[in-house]
C-alpha cells in the first residue's frame, strides 16, 4: 500500500489512461450479446440438430408473417391487394425465398385465411441473416405494405430482435437510475457531498474496465455473452462496489478521527476492513466462477461478473487509497462528525432474542419462511413473448394468429427425418401416416401435416379400400364395355350373314360366313370373360384372354376388308355391300380398339393389385401410393414443402393445442419425442436420423439444459464456498449452516416472487432462467453478510470473550453496516426494475425480497441461534 500511494499519480494517470484506450478500442459488448441470440443452445441440443440438417441441406429459411387484421371479410378486391403484395415482397429482395400467397388456392386459403376471413396470413420465407431480415421486414412495412390496413410483422427473428431491443433499453434506464439511487444512498450515509463521487468513480472506472476486458475475451476466447451480461455487471459492480467503499471509507475516517495521520489511516483501513473485503470479495468470485461450469452458453454468460469482481478488487485496492491520499479529510466535507456506523439498536434488540432465546427465534423464522415455502409450486414459463412489452408489433401478430387460427397453429412442432440416400419413396411413405396416426393419439396434438396429409387430413386416395373401390369401379366399366362391344359385334355378326347371302354361294360368301361364325365364337368367349369378371376372374387373366381375342379380332377385320376387295361383280347393290362390308371391317376393327382399352385397364388394375400384394406397407399401414403418385405434378407443391435436400429428408408439422410456449407444449413435445422414437421401429425410417425443432421445441431443450445446468452449477457453488469458508472459520459447522441459511433465504424468496409475479400478476410462471441467476445473484451476494457478522464473531471469541458475549457484541457492532448494505445492494438490483424486461424484474424481486429478508430476519434470528446452540462445538473439529 505504500508503494501504492508513493507512485499515486503515476498510477492514476496509467489507470486512466488503461480505461479511456479500453474502452475507445473495445468491441461494442451490446452487439455482441444481440448477435450471440436469445438461447444460444448447444449443438447437442434436438433442436439445434435440427437448425444443422437443414442448414446442410441449404434449408435453413426463416419465416416472418405479415398478418392482416381486417375489420370485414376479404372481397375479391382485397384478395387481389393481398396477392399483388405478395408477389411484390417476393421481388423485394434476394433473402426472400418464397410467398405463400393465401389466395393461390383453396388449400392455402383453408391454412392462411381464418374462418371469418378478416385474419389473413402471409408468410415469408427468407435466407439471410438476423439483420438483414430486420431490414428486410421494416422495409416490407414502410415500401410496400398499404397503410390503409392494419398489418403487423412478427416471426421468431423480429420476436428475438425485441426482446434484444427491450433488453438493451432496459440496460439504459438500470444505468441512469442506478446512479442517481448510489448517489442518494450515499449522501445519507456519508451527509457530505464530496463522499458519493468516490465509489461513483470507482466503481464507474471498474465497470468501464469489466466491459472493455470481457469484450476482448468474447472475440479473443469466444467468452460466453447474453443480453444478461451487462445488467448484471452494472447491478454487482454498483451495488458491491458501493457495499466495500462504504465499509473503507467508514474505516478510513475511524482512523482519521482516532488521530492518524492520512497514509496512515490508509495503511491500517486496508489491513483491518480491506481483508474483509477480500475474503468477502474471493467468496462472490467463487461463486460466480462457478458458472464456469455450466454448459448452457446463457447461464455461463454471468461468469463475466467474475471478471467484474477481480476488476473491481483492483480498483478499490488503488484507485480508491488514490483518492483518500488526494482528498485527504476534504472526502466527507461539509460534514464534521464521525462516518463510522454506529451500534444498532435493532440488532441489540435481536440478539437479545436469538441469543438468549434461541429456540423460540429459530421458531419466529419457521412461523415467517414455512408457510410461504407451502406456497412454491416451481412454475416455469419458457414464453419469451412475456419478456417483451405486449404493445410491440411482433407480440400483436402473435396474439393475432393464435386467436384466429388457433394457438398451435401459429408455432408447430417440426419432426425432421433425414437419410443419407434418399428415403421418399412410393412404398415408404404410407409409413408416414402410421406414425402420424401414433402422434394424433398423444393429448395436446391437435393435427399433423406431412406428405401424406398436407392439409392435417389423410389424402383419401391412399387408402387402400377407397383404390379398391376405384378399382371395383373400374372393373364394373371394362364388364359394361364388354358387353357394350358384345352388343356391336352381334349386330356385325348378323350383317356379315346378311351380306353373305346376297353373294353366290362359295367364294368371298363362304368367307364372309367364317368371319361370322369367328365373331360369334368370340363373343361366346367375351361372355365367358364377362361372367368371370363377375365372379371374381383375376383382371390378369381376363387382360390376357382378352389380349387374345383382340389379335383375332384384328385378322377378322382384315379377312373382311378383304372379302370386300374380292367381290368383281359390278352394279349399284354391289357398290352398297362393298361399302357396307367396309363399314363392317371398321366396325370389327373399332370392337378390336374397345377390346385394347378394356385390355389396358384391367392390366392396369392387374398391375396395381400385384403392387399392392408386393408392397408390405399395405398390410402394415392399409395405405398404398400408386406409382408415378409421388412424382406427378399435381403433387408436386407438396413435395416441396414437406421433402428436403433431393427427398432425403422428410418434414412432419405437429399442429399443438395448446400455447407453443407454455409447459404444456413442453410436455407435450417430449411425449412427440417418444412416439416418434417407438413410431419408426421396424419401419423405412428406423434408422433415419430424427430431429425436432420448432419453439417448444427449443423450450424443450431450455427445459432440460438449464434443470441439469441448475444442479451442476449449484453443486460447485456451494462446495467451493464451504471450501472457502472452512478455511476462513476454521470450522466444518459454521459453513454447514451459513450454506444451509442462504439457501433458506432463496427458496423463501424465490416463493414470495412466484406469489407476486404467478399468482398476483397472472403470468405463466417464473422465467426459466430466473431460478439459475436468483439463486447465484443471492447466494454470492448474501454470504458476504454472513462473513461480516461470523468474521467479526470470530475475531472477537479469538479475542477471549464467551460465545454468546462475542456473539452479542458482534451483532451490534456489524448489524448498521449489514443493514445498510443490504438496502444499497437491494435497490441497485430495484434499478432494473423499471426495465420492463420481465426476467430482470423478476430476477430483481428474488435479490431484493432475499437480501432484505436475510438481512432483517434470517441472518439475525437465526444464525445467532444456531451459533448459540453449538456453543463451543461450533468450531469443530479444531476448536472445542
Amino acid at each position: 500500500m505504500k508503494t501504492i500511494l508513493k507512485f499515486k499519480w503515476p498510477i492514476a494517470i496509467g489507470i486512466v489512461i488503461l480505461t479511456a484506450v479500453l474502452f475507445i478500442l473495445a468491441p461494442d459488448l451490446a452487439k455482441q450479446a444481440e448477435k450471440a441470440g436469445s438461447f444460444q443452445l448447444l449443438d447437442s441440443a434436438d433442436s439445434q440438430k435440427a437448425a444443422k440438417m437443414l442448414e446442410d441441406a441449404g434449408q435453413a429459411d426463416e419465416t416472418i408473417s405479415l398478418v392482416y387484421d381486417l375489420d370485414k371479410p376479404a372481397d375479391k378486391a382485397k384478395k387481389q391487394e393481398i396477392s399483388a403484395t405478395a408477389k411484390e415482397i417476393r421481388d423485394a429482395s434476394n433473402i426472400v425465398t418464397d410467398v405463400l400467397d393465401p389466395f393461390e388456392s383453396e388449400e392455402m386459403k383453408d391454412q392462411l385465411v381464418s374462418k371469418d376471413q378478416k385474419t389473413v396470413l402471409l408468410p415469408i420465407m427468407v435466407d439471410g441473416t438476423d439483420d438483414e431480415i430486420i431490414q428486410l421486414a421494416e422495409k416490407i412495412k414502410k415500401d410496400i405494405v398499404s397503410k390503409e390496413d392494419t398489418v403487423y410483422m412478427t416471426g421468431e427473428v423480429i420476436i428475438n430482435h425485441d426482446v434484444n431491443e427491450s433488453a438493451q433499453e432496459g440496460l439504459k434506464k438500470t444505468e441512469i437510475i442506478t446512479v442517481v439511487l448510489i448517489f442518494a444512498l450515499l449522501l445519507i450515509v456519508f451527509r457530505s457531498i464530496v463522499t458519493p463521487f468516490v465509489p461513483l468513480v470507482a466503481v464507474g472506472i471498474a465497470y468501464l474496465l469489466s466491459q472493455s476486458f470481457v469484450a476482448f475475451f468474447i472475440d479473443w476466447f469466444g467468452f460466453p455473452v447474453s443480453n444478461y451480461t451487462q445488467i448484471f455487471l452494472v447491478a454487482i459492480l454498483f451495488g458491491l462496489g458501493t457495499d466495500y467503499c462504504i465499509l473503507l471509507l467508514s474505516r478510513y475516517k475511524e482512523e482519521l478521527l482516532a488521530g492518524h495521520e492520512v497514509e496512515e489511516a490508509i495503511i491500517n483501513t486496508y489491513k483491518t476492513a480491506g481483508r474483509t473485503l477480500f475474503i468477502s470479495a474471493l467468496a462472490v468470485f467463487i461463486g460466480f466462477a462457478a458458472i464456469g461450469f455450466a454448459d448452457f452458453p446463457i447461464f455461463k454468460s454471468a461468469v463475466a461478473v467474475a471478471v467484474g469482481i477481480a476488476v473491481l478488487m483492483f480498483v478499490l485496492f488503488t484507485v480508491v487509497p488514490l483518492l483518500m491520499s488526494i482528498l485527504q479529510d476534504k472526502l466527507f466535507w461539509p460534514s464534521k462528525g464521525a462516518a463510522s456506523h454506529k451500534d444498532s439498536k435493532l440488532w441489540i434488540a435481536f440478539s437479545k432474542l436469538s441469543v438468549m432465546r434461541p429456540l423460540l427465534s429459530m421458531a419466529i423464522v419457521a412461523i415467517i419462511t414455512i408457510p410461504l415455502l407451502l406456497t412454491y409450486d416451481n412454475d416455469l414459463s419458457f414464453n419469451t413473448v412475456d419478456e417483451i412489452d405486449g404493445s410491440k408489433e411482433s407480440v400483436k401478430g402473435l396474439h393475432l394468429i393464435s386467436g384466429a387460427f388457433g394457438e398451435g397453429d401459429s408455432l408447430p412442432v417440426q419432426v425432421l427425418l433425414k437419410n443419407d440416400s434418399p428415403i421418399v419413396k412410393e412404398g415408404d411413405i404410407t409409413y408416414l401416416e402410421a406414425i402420424a396416426r401414433d402422434l394424433e393419439k398423444v393429448e395436446g396434438i391437435k393435427s399433423v401435416r406431412t406428405v401424406t396429409r398436407p392439409t392435417g387430413e389423410l389424402l383419401e386416395d391412399l387408402y387402400v379400400d377407397h383404390q379398391i373401390g376405384l378399382m371395383a369401379d373400374g372393373l364394373k366399366q371394362a364388364n359394361d364395355g364388354i358387353q357394350e362391344i358384345r352388343l356391336g359385334l352381334a349386330t356385325v355378326q348378323y350383317n356379315l350373314r346378311d351380306a353373305a347371302n346376297q353373294l353366290p354361294s362359295g367364294g368371298t360368301g363362304s368367307g364372309l360366313i367364317q368371319a361370322a361364325n369367328g365373331i360369334e365364337q368370340i363373343n361366346g368367349q367375351l361372355a365367358q370373360i364377362s361372367g368371370g369378371l363377375q365372379q371374381g376372374l383375376p383382371a390378369a387373366q381376363a387382360a390376357g384372354g382378352l389380349d387374345a381375342l383382340g389379335k383375332e379380332l384384328d385378322r377378322i377385320s382384315k379377312g373382311i376388308a378383304g372379302a370386300g376387295s374380292q367381290i368383281n361383280q359390278s352394279g349399284s347393290q354391289i357398290g352398297l355391300l362393298k361399302s357396307g362390308l367396309k363399314q363392317l371391317g371398321s366396325g370389327v376393327k373399332a370392337s378390336k380398339d374397345g377390346l385394347a382399352e378394356v385390355t389396358t385397364g384391367l392390366q392396369e388394375i392387374a398391375e396395381m393389385l400385384d403392387d399392392m400384394a408386393d408392397t408390405k406397407s399395405v398390410r402394415d399401414t392399409g395405405l398404398f401410393i400408386p406409382k408415378g403418385t409421388l412424382d406427378s405434378e399435381e403433387f408436386a407443391p407438396v413435395m416441396e414443402r414437406y421433402t428436403f435436400d433431393g427427398e432425403k429428408g422428410i418434414l412432419m408439422e405437429v399442429i399443438l393445442k395448446e400455447n407453443p410456449y407454455s409447459r404444456e407444449a413442453i410436455s407435450t413435445v417430449k411425449d412427440i419425442k417418444d412416439t416418434v422414437k417407438r413410431s419408426v421401429i421396424d419401419t423405412p425410417f428406423e434408422d433415419a436420423d430424427l430431429a425436432f425443432s420448432g419453439i417448444s421445441s427449443m423450450n424443450s431443450d431450455l427445459s432440460d439444459i438449464s434443470s441439469a445446468d441448475f444442479t451442476r452449477t449449484v453443486t460447485v457453488m456451494l462446495i467451493g464456498l464451504f471450501i472457502i469458508l472452512f478455511v476462513l472459520f476454521r470450522s466444518a459447522i459454521m459453513p454447514l449452516y451459513m450454506i444451509g441459511s442462504l439457501l433458506l433465504t432463496y427458496y423463501t424468496a424465490i416463493s414470495i416472487t412466484e406469489l407476486i409475479f404467478v399468482n398476483g400478476l397472472g403470468y405463466d410462471g417464473i422465467s426459466w432462467a430466473v431460478p439459475f441467476f436468483g439463486f447465484i445473484m443471492l447466494i454470492a451476494l448474501g454470504v458476504d453478510y454472513s462473513i461480516f457478522l461470523l468474521d467479526r464473531f470470530r475475531e472477537e471469541s479469538i479475542g477471549g470473550m464467551k460465545v454468546r458475549e462475542a456473539l452479542m457484541y458482534s451483532m451490534a457492532k456489524m448489524g448498521t453496516v449489514i443493514i445498510t448494505a443490504a438496502i444499497i445492494l437491494a435497490g441497485t438490483f430495484g434499478a432494473m426494475m423499471p426495465s420492463g424486461v420481465l426476467s430482470l424484474m423478476q430476477i430483481a424481486t428474488i435479490v431484493i425480497s432475499g437480501l432484505l429478508l436475510y438481512g432483517l430476519i434470517i441472518l439475525p434470528l437465526l444464525i445467532p441461534a444456531i451459533t448459540i446452540s453449538f456453543g463451543r462445538g461450533v468450531w469443530w473439529p479444531f476448536r472445542g
